[in-house]
């Protein structure tokens, strides 16, 4: 894949725009954009540009210091954790789990509300969703443009369409109806009565919360025509190998944030608290599911 969006052969060399990862021996990334004329600069002396143009992904370039850098087309993974940004990121660890989730698909139709860098757009369109954003800043907005069309390509913009907007005040029936609404945002909870309003029956939402409160709160505004709510927590911990010598590594990615997820039953639906009246309640079996 060419930045992320074009695909080519594996013996596909380099060329000019094209953003390359450059590891050194101690397999630091830096992410650079090829240009003419162009250097990168470290305390280990330069590469120029043109060195690493018409070689091939795997290739060690020297600098004038006779530092190694291998030359490589960034993952997806490596554009995240390196790409310029304005706002936070969502880590690798929870993109993945929130286009699984979210069931991203292609051709889905996403409400994604906090645009911030990127990371989450970029992840979702890369799994073939049209999305419609809505971001409060401008320069946010502008640099997830920007960070999307240089890892995906101008093409993606033809399904990426970020509006200056505020989902707290309402979201505009005419950008819907949408199959999935994601979420970024401080406050998710204010934005879930908007998202039934342009939400298809048996859609989805998901909202990315660092506090549990905050997946609380959320939780507690999907209650009645919402189903199969769930918040899960995902935690990435890495292992040490070598030959025999096995042990888990002495740091993990512990906690990032909350995913809260749940299915939409539609606005004609009656609201499940309200026509549950006492005696139901009451007298309703308690039944427990178990597998064999």
């Amino acid at each position: 894949m060419l930045n992320g969006g074009v695909k080519m052969a594996s013996n596909q060399t380099f060329s000019y725009g094209e953003r390359v990862l450059l590891l050194d021996k101690k397999r630091r990334r830096y992410l650079v954009e090829l240009v003419e004329g162009g250097e990168f600069h470290s305390h280990a002396g330069f590469v120029s540009h043109s060195d690493v143009i018409s070689v091939v992904e795997g290739t060690v370039v020297r600098s004038t210091h006779g530092a190694e850098y291998t030359v490589l087309r960034p993952t997806l993974e490596d554009f995240v954790l390196e790409m310029p940004r304005g706002a936070q990121v969502i880590y690798p660890k929870d993109l993945a789990p929130i286009c699984i989730l979210a069931d991203i698909s292609p051709g889905v139709k996403v409400l994604e509300s906090g645009v911030g860098s990127g990371a989450l757009s970029m992840t979702m369109l890369r799994w073939g969703a049209d999305i419609t954003g809505y971001e409060l800043r401008e320069d946010f907005a502008n640099r997830a443009r920007a960070n999307v069309v240089s890892f995906l390509g101008e093409g993606v913009l033809d399904r990426y369409n970020v509006k200056i907007g505020d989902a707290y005040e309402g979201i505009d029936p005419a950008d819907g109806p949408f199959d999935r609404v994601v979420l970024d945002l401080p406050e998710p909870w204010n934005v879930v009565p908007h998202a039934e309003k342009v939400l298809r029956p048996g859609g989805i939402l998901v909202a990315y919360t660092p506090s549990i409160t905050q997946a609380a709160q959320t939780r507690e505004q999907m209650k009645g025509r919402w189903l199969d709510t769930r918040t899960i927590e995902v935690l990435h911990r890495g292992w040490h190998i070598d030959g025999q010598a096995v042990r888990p590594d002495h740091r993990m990615v512990a906690h990032t944030g909350f995913l809260t997820a749940g299915r939409f039953l539609g606005q004609s639906a009656s609201r499940i608290a309200e026509n549950t009246s006492p005696a139901d309640a009451a007298t309703a079996p308690d039944i427990e599911a178990s597998e064999n």
